[in-house]
């Protein structure tokens, strides 16, 4: 077991400060390291436990909260002007930051993507094998597209604004994901990827992780019996446990 440190690091996205938390291990040398990406209206602190649970036993961690994609995001960004792949391009800024800091094995980065941000995770490691040495999804909401798809059939319906879950949605999010169609986006990343999903999920059914179970050439799909869109603290304890060992298993 290691002692931890814990920093906090600004990260730039266009003109806005990606808020986030670094976990480092108190060793000598360089860390393999997992960059957590938050779902729907989440924030950096949502894997804290996770984080300090893999530093303490040598793995850092990057907790950030993507600009505008949370009620609590400190970055200015409006959450009318988030969309899924602006979330993109958040992760894809987070990831070069985290690969330059001294700290890091940047030959050993992984990501771990929550909900939305499992959908944002695969959809921004899909060609980057050579850079993510494996990938972690927490029952992934690949149903985002189609679900906003069905409910704004007509483009036309689609509204300039709209208050979902606690936060304000605007136009672009729901235009830029009309009729996009995920399973023909992903499937291209070629290193291990672990899928995490309760079998009582209301909110993303299951069968969207058994449909990318075929999509990725080496994967693994972990069932939580019992379990929902969130996990118990039992379900979150044997999920921190795989994360640990999935990223000990796959370390160069």
């Amino acid at each position: 077991m290691y002692e931890i440190e814990i920093k906090g690091v600004k990260v730039l996205y266009k003109q806005w400060e990606t808020d986030g938390i670094l976990y480092l291990p108190k060793k000598g040398g360089k860390v393999p390291v997992v960059v957590f990406s938050h779902g729907y209206n989440g924030f950096k602190m949502d894997f804290d436990d996770t984080a300090k649970y893999l530093a303490e036993r040598g793995i850092a961690s990057f907790c950030y909260t993507f600009c505008g994609g949370s009620t609590r995001d400190t970055s200015g960004m409006p959450t009318t002007d988030m969309t899924i792949f602006s979330e993109v391009e958040n992760l894809e800024t987070v990831l070069a930051c985290v690969k330059e800091l001294p700290q890091i094995d940047a030959g050993n980065i992984f990501t771990f993507g929550g909900s939305q941000g499992g959908l944002v995770t695969a959809l921004t490691c899909d060609e980057r094998s050579e850079e993510i040495r494996g990938m972690m999804l927490l029952f992934p909401a690949f149903c985002i597209p189609e679900n906003w798809t069905e409910r704004y059939a007509d483009k036309a319906d689609i509204p300039e604004e709209l208050e979902f879950w606690g936060m304000k949605l605007g136009h672009d999010f729901f235009e830029s994901i009309h009729g996009y169609d995920v399973f023909s986006k992903v499937g291209k990343y070629e290193n291990n990827v672990l899928i995490m999903h309760g079998d009582k999920d209301p909110i993303v059914a299951m069968g969207y992780s058994e449909r990318m179970v075929e999509s990725y050439k080496k994967v693994r799909l972990e069932v939580f019996e019992g379990e929902g869109h969130g996990f118990s603290p039992e379900g979150n304890r044997v999920m921190t446990e795989m994360v640990y060992e999935f990223v000990k298993n796959n370390v160069a």
